[in-house]
């Protein structure tokens, strides 16, 4: 089985719990204003690599990761563009012990019987999803990454429906998405849901912006600047939710 991947990651630490090998997939559907991968947006244009080389290169830090109590993460891009090579990976890494953790934004979930078998299949082999919840506002959502978030908000339910263990990811960009009423909604949201085991804010940062210059591209959020830790403790008191 052959994927198209971005770039590899080998030692990880902020992407699941423990040491993580992190695979970055090479397309997606959103265009977040403050993506800090561009380059991973055009759908396959990345490298091809075989499920016997990642898993290869993963043995090289096996050491690593279980002492951690680490595993490995697909990330993006958006992994679930690539649901037989994901799924055909993470079962190999079954057959190895290694925890398995999705990364996903959710912005290619659909209820269409093909996506769906395919999705079912690849969550029996996959211990944790990381949720990117870009924006809890319809409208907010649309603008933030072009695309509308009541799919995303679907897939969520649906991994509670599956009752896969899920942390869900929120990126907190002043001015955007960090306003008393969707974060307030946010949380509302998150406590619907019954599967969730962390919840994380992600201060916006702009380690990204190079990128954006490299490929011409107009970085939309040039005049915000990060959040101050305040702002972000602030957060998550307006989620009021388990951390």
């Amino acid at each position: 089985m052959i994927g198209n991947i971005h770039s590899v990651e080998t030692c990880g630490t902020v992407d699941g719990p423990g040491i993580r090998y992190i695979i970055f997939t090479q397309g997606c559907l959103l265009r977040c204003q403050y993506c800090h991968n561009p380059d991973t947006w055009s759908i396959g244009s990345g490298k091809d690599i075989t499920v016997e080389e990642v898993i290869k290169d993963l043995k090289e830090y096996l050491p690593f990761i279980r002492a951690s109590n680490g595993g490995i993460t697909v990330s993006g891009g958006e992994p679930l563009l690539h649901l037989p090579f994901v799924t055909e990976l993470f079962k190999e890494c079954r057959k190895l012990g290694i925890h398995t953790a999705l990364d996903s934004s959710g912005g290619c979930f659909s209820e269409t019987p093909f996506f769906i078998r395919g999705l079912d299949e690849l969550l029996k082999y996959t211990d944790l999803v990381l949720l990117d919840i870009k924006h809890i506002n319809d409208q907010k959502h649309r603008k933030l990454t072009g695309k509308p978030n009541a799919h995303i908000l679907r897939f969520a339910h649906y991994l509670d429906e599956k009752n896969i263990p899920v942390w869900i990811r929120h990126v907190l960009v002043p001015g955007i998405t960090d306003s008393k009423e969707d974060l307030t909604n946010l949380g509302q949201f998150i406590r619907t849901l019954s599967n969730v085991e962390k919840v994380e804010i992600l201060p916006y940062h702009k380690l990204g912006v190079y990128k954006w210059n490299v490929l011409g591209l107009t970085y939309p959020l040039e005049d915000i600047q990060p959040p101050s830790e305040e702002a972000v403790q602030s957060a998550y008191q307006l989620l009021n939710v388990k951390n």
